[in-house]
């Protein structure tokens, strides 16, 4: 029974934060209430709060909830791949589909940074570096299995570099477009790790 409950107050939470994060996107943190929130998804302000005691505590949890889903994808990725070389290649080509398949829930996590409350910021940066270094771990296996090769910049840099190419597809990414995510991520992943064979 408890299990039960349980569930379902998770799943009110998740259908929470996805109304919050299109709302978001749409009208920017600033602009939305908790009243707007609250109606959108069909419950009571009390209702809300007994979730989320503030709207600063939503922001934070959509942050959490892309961040450690993104950890997550990455350690999968890593456990299929053949070599730290394919390793590489589909952690962008992934990040690349996550990106444009999640376009309004990225558009938050990249334009209302600012809006964290400083004592929860620390934290969200700590799972983000988490994630960098874990892409610099396998890039660096790639390096130390090809003495021969030469990264014509620092690690963090290239890895910097890439994120900084994928995740910025939720600014320009069309759904219906010439290319879908999977053949767009096969693009870039291509193209960026040209320079590592």
């Amino acid at each position: 029974m408890t299990e039960t409950v349980t569930s379902r107050a998770d799943a009110q939470r998740a259908r929470v934060t996805a109304t919050a994060a299109e709302i978001f996107s749409k009208r920017g943190f600033r602009a939305t209430s908790m009243n707007e929130i609250a109606a959108a998804v069909g419950l009571s302000k009390p209702t809300l709060y007994h979730y989320f005691r503030s709207k600063e505590e939503l922001l934070v949890r959509i942050y959490s909830d892309v961040l450690d889903e993104s950890l997550d994808l990455g350690r999968q990725t890593v456990a299929d791949a053949a070599s730290p070389l394919d390793a590489v290649r589909d952690l962008i080509s992934s990040r690349v589909v996550y990106t444009c398949e999640h376009q309004a829930l990225l558009k938050v996590c990249f334009e209302e940074e600012h809006e964290l409350p400083a004592e929860l910021a620390e934290e969200v940066l700590q799972r983000r570096r988490a994630f960098e270094r874990f892409f610099v771990g396998e890039l660096e296996r790639h390096l130390a299995a090809h003495p021969d090769l030469r990264l014509p910049m620092a690690p963090k840099v290239y890895v910097n570099m890439c994120l900084g190419a994928v995740n910025w597809c939720y600014k320009w990414y069309r759904p219906g477009g010439t290319n879908t995510p999977d053949e767009l991520g096969h693009q870039l992943a291509t193209t960026l790790t040209a320079v590592l064979t």
